[in-house]
């Protein structure tokens, strides 16, 4: 039998494990590169209008968490995020950038911990592939210039996930408590994140069966019992509001469509069989990769197989795109892996370089001179209406809130509440109606009134609020009989926002 002579030292470094030498400097243009892409993607939004749950941020922090008009949507208030903006505010004023900084600070925390995780699970060299990865999701940048708590809970699920790792691979105290503070902390930043503990307790479960774990089996039992203790009161607070959830359910059930689509399957499918396709073009010989396919896995299906299975079970939708965020950076990871199967490790810098362009090019919207953080232009909206309303006419205010509908909102509602937080935020000047979020018997006979005693008399009026519900009352208005020949005309574009004016027909005898 023939034995094959070994590959001397520097053939093997040169054919397997070091980059192509023109390749060799894209490690250092890396940083420059993802400098851009941040200053595009997360820093340039920072100074758009909130949308309307950022606008609820603000009236959480202006009036406390315990503002009696809160009580209709009582998990709105049930997060620890808040104390960040309100510090932020404390220190620097209200602004809208201020308020989206904490954002901005945990998202680059977590894109560094998803880089560290790649480099532990997938292969040492695969940070900066994870990195521009993330960056290539919408959904993984968005968090980053968003005053809410889906960021810090994005990063507080990546840092759990990578201690709990740490901790069965070596069996140190250390990272067990930062596990156990960060499972403490993640489920009390927002109340949909119990699924993710799941993925964190199926982890364990594998590596302690696999043999794998450095932790006696009772240390991690003793670890997920205090987190578990430590959750009660959050757990007893999430159930107390799951008796009224039907009253704000916001999504349709979703299918599986919509769970493909959460997974980011889009993503991961072409660039594996890119991969694929190169490898079989190439006849490149991949080394068998020892990659940590159960933390991926578990971190990446958790949430929205979770919330997806909760769904169709309570008859509840929760499966709503901005509740999935956490789970976005094991989808870059999936997607690492799923190309590191056909890629040889020594291809990884021209990979990263690659992904680097594709988001610097083709990601960071260079034909839009300004990047608004989300579809809606709230303040753009009532600026509008401030520079147009010189004479303090009447403004109907439909609330953007599904919490506002009988028998919670009536006609005499004050709008100094969490079902009118836009009108917190945003001075719009005239005398304000508060409508609710879709139209109803009462609503009608309200509006009807309204219109025989105030708007009809009135040289003109106008309506604000989300464009549907602003499209739906305008249709009602020019329907009725004491308001037959008036106009609406839009202000302006405000994306999902619409500000119209209502006015009269005009008198022939003073046309020209």
């Amino acid at each position: 039998m023939s034995v094959s002579p070994a590959l001397p030292a520097r053939s093997l470094s040169t054919s397997v494990l070091a980059p192509p030498r023109r390749f060799a400097r894209w490690p250092i243009a890396f940083p420059a590169i993802l400098a851009v892409c941040l200053a595009r993607l997360w820093v340039a939004p920072l100074g758009s209008s909130f949308w309307v749950d950022e606008l609820v941020t603000r009236f959480v922090v202006r009036h406390g968490a315990g503002d009696n008009s809160l009580k209709v949507a009582p998990q709105v208030a049930e997060s620890i995020y808040y104390v960040w903006p309100a510090v932020m505010e404390r220190l620097f004023g209200f602004s809208e950038t201020v308020y989206r900084l904490p954002s901005l600070i945990f998202m680059g925390a977590a894109l560094w911990i998803v880089a560290s995780i790649a480099k532990r699970s997938i292969h040492p060299r695969a940070g900066w592939f994870a990195v521009f990865t993330c960056l290539a999701l919408r959904n993984f940048n968005y968090q980053a210039a968003d005053a809410r708590p889906y960021a810090l809970g994005t990063m507080l699920a990546a840092f759990g996930f990578w201690m709990l790792a740490r901790w069965l691979d070596r069996g140190s105290w250390r990272p067990g408590a930062a596990f156990a503070l960060a499972g403490t902390l993640l489920w009390r930043t927002h109340l949909i994140y119990w699924p993710v503990y799941i993925g964190f307790a199926v982890y364990a479960c594998y590596r302690l069966a696999a043999r794998s774990a450095r932790v006696p089996r009772l240390e991690v039992a003793a670890v997920f019992a205090v987190i578990g203790v430590s959750l009660a009161p959050v757990a007893s607070t999430a159930m107390a509001i799951q008796r009224n959830a039907a009253a704000h359910v916001v999504a349709d059930k979703p299918g599986l469509s919509d769970l493909t689509g959460a997974l980011a399957l889009n993503l991961v499918t072409p660039l594996c069989a890119a991969a694929a396709l190169m490898a079989r073009r190439h006849r490149w010989i991949t080394p068998r990769l020892r990659m940590d396919w159960a933390l991926i896995f578990c971190w990446w299906l958790c949430q929205p197989a979770g919330l997806f299975a909760f769904s169709w079970i309570t008859g509840h939708s929760v499966f709503v795109g901005r509740y999935l965020f956490v789970s976005t950076p094991a989808a870059a990871l999936a997607a690492v892996a799923a190309v590191m199967l056909f890629t040889p490790p020594r291809h990884l810098p021209r990979i990263s370089a690659v992904a680097a362009g594709c988001v610097l090019v083709f990601g960071c919207h260079w034909g839009h001179r300004a990047v608004a953080h989300h579809n809606s232009d709230w303040r753009g909206a009532m600026v509008a209406i401030n520079r147009s309303n010189r004479t303090g006419a009447p403004v109907i205010c439909p609330s953007p809130f599904i919490e506002a509908k009988p028998p919670v909102w009536r006609p005499d509602y004050p709008l100094n509440s969490f079902l009118y937080s836009h009108l917190d935020t945003y001075n719009v000047d005239g005398v304000k109606y508060p409508f609710p979020f879709e139209q109803s018997e009462e609503a009608e006979r309200a509006a009807a009134k309204l219109t025989r005693s105030v708007l009809a008399r009135s040289q003109r009026f106008y309506i604000l609020g989300g464009d549907h519900a602003v499209r739906a009352w305008r249709d009602w208005f020019t329907a009725r009989p004491e308001l037959t020949g008036w106009t609406a005309t839009p202000l302006g574009d405000f994306r999902d926002v619409e500000a119209l004016l209502m006015e009269p027909p005009s008198d022939p005898a003073n046309t020209h």
